[in-house]
Order: structure tokens, then C-alpha cells, then sequence
């Protein structure tokens, strides 16, 4: 069923983002990512307090492809 819009301002849209306006039959944005963090980056609060003498990540990603993806 079509739809009337009156403005529309979009302001931005990341690279996995869908902008859609009109009819549709499947949305399915594809993205894939890998973070790497040591201890305590993600912590989150007001006062976070972390404790960590020593801290290492691991990057070393043996296998060559960790998520397939197909599109239509």
C-alpha cells in the first residue's frame, strides 16, 4: 500500500543499515564484524574500577573466513 510522507531528513546510516520507504517484501541487511578488547574495555557506569596487572589479547585468527555471507 503506498504511503505519503510529508519531509524526511535521514542524518546518517552506517555501513550494515537499511533506509527504506515504500513497499517491500524482505529486508536483510548482511554485516559481519570482530572486536578485539582486552580486560575491562567494555566496561560501562559512572565509576567503573578495574584491577588488571596484566592484560593481553589474543589477534591470532588461524581460519581464513568466520562468518559466510551470501546476499540476494
Amino acid at each position: 500500500m503506498p504511503a505519503i510522507l510529508g519531509a524526511l531528513k535521514v542524518i546518517s546510516v552506517g555501513s550494515g543499515g537499511v533506509v527504506h520507504i515504500g513497499d517491500v517484501g524482505i529486508i536483510a541487511p548482511k554485516t559481519a564484524t570482530k572486536t578485539y578488547a582486552g580486560s575491562g574495555s567494555f566496561n560501562t557506569g559512572d565509576f567503573p574500577s578495574t584491577y588488571n596487572v596484566i592484560s593481553s589479547t589474543n589477534t591470532n585468527d588461524q581460519d581464513l573466513v568466520d562468518e559466510n555471507m551470501v546476499g540476494l
